[in-house]
């Protein structure tokens, strides 16, 4: 029987994406390999980084696929009490700013001042705490990246960003190109704390204003390789999509917009492979028409977030429990505290083991999705 295939998509969320290093280290612990073959893998900001560890060790056949990104996690961590007291600062400052409690003034991160600022405060610093493009390129050699070139392979690596200038949406795909740092930094740009990333003639901002993560280009041969479309579509989610009360104080609407921002793309990515798949169970498209996409049934995405509606073909995807994310806010995701980190890594794990246990169970007690899946897998 042929393995599954799957395709895993990383939103993104800054240092809370350190629960989707987590869940990515458990479903590779899971011996997801076995039964399943990752054929790509997308991601945006911080979860762009770790879909670009997980691949490039995937790519060199490292074993466990998943140590050098919990590697990468542990030097990003703030270490000492030094950087402890500097990142406690500075997540601190910005909820007093976001509460209307201290003023301050508005500076671009391009700045000559806030760029001095930054450089005092992190001066002698480990590298992994204050030189995050430093932090990238010691865990990956981008040289060796390039040397590959680009060429078929698997899984397939896609990252988001948005072109400041054009207001294109940006997809950064190995098979296309050689993956460089700037293609992950650029993924990670949030314009209020990093200048816009110049690649070319071109400068671009952070993914969550493209795709957070690219969901629909995973199942597009043309960027993927027919060979790769998926089976399945695993969603590794940050943001969470409801809120119990409706945000009063400054910092509690900063926060609730930057979820609905950062949910906006991924929705709408959903609400279209949900189209396309209705249309795939009622027959609309021919076969041989089909075939040319290496599709042979709907291919199975997260559970609706916008609709009331069930579908055969929907499974859970891999999301923070509601818990931790009424303890989460916006500065949480530039807290790199060793407690935070700790905690939404443990969290990561525990949540993809509850999914690939649900999982099993929806397609045991599924005909329709058992159907499918031996429709798709006997090949």
């Amino acid at each position: 029987m042929t393995k599954l295939k799957i395709a895993v998509a990383c939103q993104g969320g800054g240092s809370q994406t350190a629960f989707t290093a987590g869940a990515l280290k458990t479903l590779c612990e899971a011996r997801v390999g076995e039964e399943f073959e990752v054929v790509s893998i997308s991601g945006t900001s911080g979860g762009a980084v770790c879909a670009t560890l997980l691949w490039y060790a995937y790519m060199k056949g490292e074993r466990p696929v998943w140590e050098r990104m919990m590697k990468f996690w542990a030097e990003n961590t703030a270490q000492g009490p030094l950087e402890h007291a500097i990142n406690h600062y500075i997540v601190e400052s910005m909820r007093l700013v976001n509460a209307g409690l201290l003023p301050t003034f508005q500076m671009s991160p391009s700045s000559p001042v806030m760029r001095a600022t930054m450089e005092m405060m992190t001066a002698g610093q480990r590298k992994g705490f204050a030189d995050f493009r430093g932090l990238l390129e010691s865990h990956i050699d981008f040289a060796e990246i390039a040397a590959w070139g680009p060429r078929p392979q698997r899984p397939v690596l896609i990252l988001g960003a948005a072109n400041v200038t054009s207001g294109a949406l940006a997809k950064f795909v190995s098979n296309h190109e050689p993956i460089r740092v700037e293609h992950v930094l650029a993924s990670c740009a949030v314009p209020s704390i990093f200048p816009a990333v110049q690649i070319g003639k071109d400068a671009y901002w952070d993914g969550l204003f493209s795709d957070n993560p690219p969901v629909e280009e995973l199942i597009r041969p043309r960027s993927v390789g027919p060979e790769n479309v998926p089976d399945e579509i695993w969603l590794i989610k940050i943001n969470p999509t409801a809120r119990l009360q409706v945000p009063v104080k400054p910092g509690e609407i900063i926060d609730r917009r930057n979820q609905l921002e950062g949910n906006i793309s991924l929705f709408q990515q959903l609400g279209h492979l949900e189209l396309i798949n209705d249309m795939i169970l009622a027959d609309a498209f021919r076969p041989e028409f089909l075939s040319q996409f290496d599709i042979k049934a709907p291919v199975r995405i997260p559970k609706s977030f916008h609709t009331d509606q069930d579908r055969p073909y929907h499974i859970p995807c891999i999301e923070m429990p509601a818990e931790l994310q009424d303890l989460l806010d916006y500065e949480g995701k530039i807290d790199r505290g060793s407690d935070n980190i700790g905690r939404l890594i443990a969290e990561g794990e525990k949540a993809a083991a509850v999914f690939l246990r649900d999982r099993a169970a929806a397609v045991a007690a599924s005909p329709l999705a058992i159907a499918a899946t031996a429709g798709q897998t006997a090949r």
